[in-house]
């Protein structure tokens, strides 16, 4: 089993990273981008066939690790291998 989770500041929070990505653009004469934000995506491999029992340690991982939950949303995808 694959969790694919996608990690991103929640919505308020001062993205700098995005910013500076978002100004160097601007140099570039991007003159259409209003807005960047970064976030990070990871894949965790699970040995384990219960998908809902592998969802409950992805959250688990989540919730203790892999997000900040004060500042940060995620989504967890899975996917059975194969």
């Amino acid at each position: 089993m694959i969790a694919r989770i996608t990690v991103t500041l929640k919505p308020g929070v001062l993205d700098t990273q995005g910013r500076a990505v978002h100004d160097a653009l601007k140099t570039l004469d991007q003159a259409t981008i209003d807005g960047v934000r970064i976030g990070k995506y990871i894949e965790v491999k699970l040995d384990e066939t219960d998908i809902m029992k592998a969802r409950t340690a992805v959250k688990e991982m989540c919730d203790k690790i892999l997000a900040n939950p004060v500042i940060e949303d995620y989504s967890i995808e899975m996917d059975s291998e194969g």
